[in-house]
């Protein structure tokens, strides 16, 4: 019994890592017969995994996907993602997936192993993730987008204008993007026939048409660079320059998560340049990096430097009493 069990476990997850799998080669893989293997087929059915069976000289196995959840065969580096991930997703920028990822994470984490579980901390541990400050958005319009953007259906939702206007799209979505705490969909307009880059902060209502559509070419490496490339060519009202004195390295880092593209001049310094509407974003970036730097352009952003910088003075050397008004 206790080989059949173990046989059983090794088909399982044979069926789990390989899309096809041949009769032959499978019943060869487990060293039984091919009437034993048929067996241990139709019991793994009987416990909820649906596996399709194909006869004839080709005939095989496949386990497809069925009405519930059966449980899954993870190797050790399988779980510790697994495990990970959760914990990410957690603390993420999906809005209203953070109690139902705690609540796997308990189920991942009570059957581990002790070995597993002190590398799944020491990763938690060890790791500093910058904190989830962009845009949430819902776990309901990222799989509607995601499953339309897989079978290749049209999608229908309002999005707002940065001024705010609601406006009805009509798309062929492409894929979805994560950029710099941000969720953005690349998509070909239908209505304006061009292809397009819409954040999922500002679109709502996504719904899919049930219209297919076969997918264009995208005019860029990947939709990640195509989502950056519009980023950047977006008109801005200043273009700043600020040299910093610090590694590039360093420099990149803190840029990853905040936005903005690193110059190198040399090893110990290089050169920081933001497209912005206001100083204020500007200011809590090089306040991220930590390190002294000098203004390149414009003088308007040196001269918000110089009174900000004056104001905090102020406040450091408690000069500017708070004013206390009696009564309420």
């Amino acid at each position: 019994m206790a080989n059949t069990s173990a046989r059983m476990l090794r088909l399982l997850s044979l069926l789990q890592s390989h899309r096809y799998w041949p009769g032959g080669e499978l019943a060869e893989r487990l060293e039984v017969s091919e009437r034993t293997l048929r067996r241990d087929i139709e019991r793994l059915r009987e416990l909820g995994y649906p596996v399709d069976a194909s006869r004839g000289v080709a005939g095989g196995y496949q386990l497809q996907s069925g009405t519930a959840m059966p449980p899954l065969l993870l190797d050790d580096d399988e779980a510790v993602a697994i495990a990970v991930g959760l914990r990410t997703g957690a603390g993420g920028t999906v809005e209203g997936i953070e109690e139902t990822s705690l609540r796997a994470l308990a189920k991942v984490v009570q059957v581990m192993p002790p070995r597993l579980r002190r590398r799944v901390d020491a990763l938690q541990t060890y790791t500093v993730a910058p904190a989830a400050n962009g845009p949430r958005v819902g776990a309901a319009t990222l799989t509607v987008i995601s499953q339309a953007c897989r079978d290749d259906e049209r999608l229908t939702f309002t999005y707002a204008t940065p001024a705010g206007e609601p406006t009805t799209r009509l798309v062929e979505p492409h894929r979805l993007v994560s950029l710099k705490r941000r969720w953005y969909l690349v998509a070909w307009d239908l209505e304006r026939a061009d292809w397009r880059v819409f954040r999922l902060d500002r679109l709502t209502g996504p719904a899919t048409t049930g219209a297919r559509f076969r997918q264009r070419e995208l005019p860029a490496a990947d939709a990640a660079a195509f989502v950056q490339d519009r980023i950047d060519a977006r008109p801005t009202r200043y273009d700043i320059v600020v040299h910093i004195h610090a590694p590039p390295g360093d420099v990149e880092q803190v840029v990853a998560v905040t936005g903005g593209r690193v110059e190198p001049v040399d090893e110990h310094a290089c050169r920081l340049h933001m497209s912005v509407d206001a100083f204020d974003w500007p200011i809590m970036i090089l306040a991220a990096v930590d390190a002294e730097f000098d203004v390149v352009q414009p003088d308007e952003f040196r001269a918000y430097i110089h009174a900000m910088g004056a104001l905090f003075l102020r406040a450091g050397d408690g000069r500017r009493q708070p004013s206390i008004q009696a009564g309420f």
